[in-house]
């Protein structure tokens, strides 16, 4: 989807940040960019040229008057072509780090800003990929990216997932769609030492959370061989890894049924469903009820939903940290381990790390704080976009 006709321009406020985009933070917001009549006319996608509040170039940016990032930039380099051959070189790039750092084609390969192609994710389950195209730019050039990562990677099985919030705040709909390829169910991933069932057409997000495989690993060390338990556990990731390494039992709770069977399959594909069990329920109900039963474990993991996934939505996102670590710490054994995890990028690691301490010494236990989780590295951060540093996992020695 090319044209040889000139690309628009458009024009940074005297507010806004041209400093800060020259030194690579990725985004305009609607506030910091001159939005005139023909501004408005152009379609959500469009690529422009940038310029600052000094007609001085600043890159190519796609645009979307529906978003509150108004523009993301997509190169530096005002003279480039937004073409296949880029698609390409963006997608090898990410490929080669990838591949220096996994044995397996199991891994994210795009994350969005960080990797060049804002607003993208994708997500490779060996031969298959799940593309995510969630800015409006990148559902125009769909497509395009399809036919790049193809060209690159070789997979033959392509799944667009259109699904979450940030599609929304976009603009645009929902949809999960079979873009080339056949599946006969779900995808059978590999992960320290785990085996894990991907729905790539019907699970949450992709199919499986590629961010947490660092956090696994360090879990399951302190698993031993003792009783695990793992709460939203979503299809078994830190249960299964915890079993894997030698745990005597796992148990797996989530409210989602069809996660459930996905981690139960995957448990039997691993050998070890004689050791594993589920609970389906809420979360927070079903810790309740196992305190009730006097159950505890040696190593005790909630890894919730993103409850402040928005500024907006932080106090009460806290508030959740801080009940869900309440409800966990008495259900650690004397001298057993704590594991709580966030995906909220508007909760950051101070505050995190601060209300899950409040929620252990409400729940009447004291704590070590051991050691300190992210994403893994195929989930690289843009050093000037906070937002993309999402992970935090905080894991404690409860103390007797």
């Amino acid at each position: 989807m090319t044209t040889d006709l000139p690309l628009p321009t458009v024009r940074l406020r005297p507010k806004g940040d041209a400093r800060a985009l020259r030194h690579g933070f990725p985004w305009v917001y609607a506030d910091e960019l001159v939005v005139d009549r023909r501004t408005r006319a152009l379609d959500a996608g469009t690529i422009a040229l940038l310029e600052d509040a000094e007609r001085r170039p600043l890159g190519l940016v796609a645009l979307n008057g529906q978003s509150k990032i108004i523009a993301r930039m997509l190169d530096r380099d005002p003279a480039a072509s937004i073409d296949a051959a880029w698609f390409e070189e963006r997608i090898a790039r990410a490929l080669a780090l990838r591949e220096r750092l996994f044995d397996a084609p199991f891994y994210r390969l795009i994350h969005a800003e960080a990797d060049g192609l804002p607003g993208v994710v994708i997500d490779r389950f060996g031969d298959a990929a799940v593309i995510q195209p969630n800015a409006a730019w990148a559902e125009l050039r769909l497509a395009e990216i399809a036919a790049a990562l193809k060209a690159v990677t070789g997979v033959s099985v392509l799944v667009k997932n259109g699904t979450g919030r940030a599609r929304g705040l976009e603009g645009l709909p929902e949809e999960t769609l079979l873009l080339e390829g056949a599946l006969d169910g779900p995808v059978p991933v590999p992960m320290n030492g785990a085996t894990y069932m991907a729905d790539l057409m019907g699970g949450q997000k992709t199919g499986l959370f590629y961010d947490q495989r660092p956090n696994h690993a360090f879990a399951a060390r302190l698993a031993g061989g003792g009783r695990v338990l793992d709460v939203f556990s979503h299809v078994g990731g830190f249960g299964l890894a915890s079993l894997a390494a030698g745990a005597a039992s796992a148990l797996s709770v989530d409210g989602s049924a069809a996660a459930l069977e996905l981690a139960e399959a995957g448990a039997a594909a691993a050998g070890v469903a004689d050791r594993f069990e589920t609970r389906k329920g809420d979360a927070f109900a079903v810790m309740e009820a196992l305190a009730e039963e006097g159950q505890t474990f040696d190593l005790v993991v909630c890894d919730p939903p993103a409850f402040a996934p928005s500024r907006q939505a932080l106090d009460a996102g806290l508030r959740a940290y801080e009940r869900v670590a309440r409800l966990a710490a008495p259900l650690v054994a004397p001298g057993g381990y704590l594991g709580l995890c966030s995906c909220s990028h508007a909760a950051d690691l101070s505050k995190f790390r601060n209300a899950s301490a409040r929620g252990i010494g409400r729940g009447g236990r004291r704590a070590q704080l051991l050691h300190t989780g992210f994403a893994g590295p195929d989930h690289p951060m843009l050093p000037q976009l906070a937002e993309s540093g999402y992970l935090k996992a905080l894991f404690f020695r409860l103390v007797p």
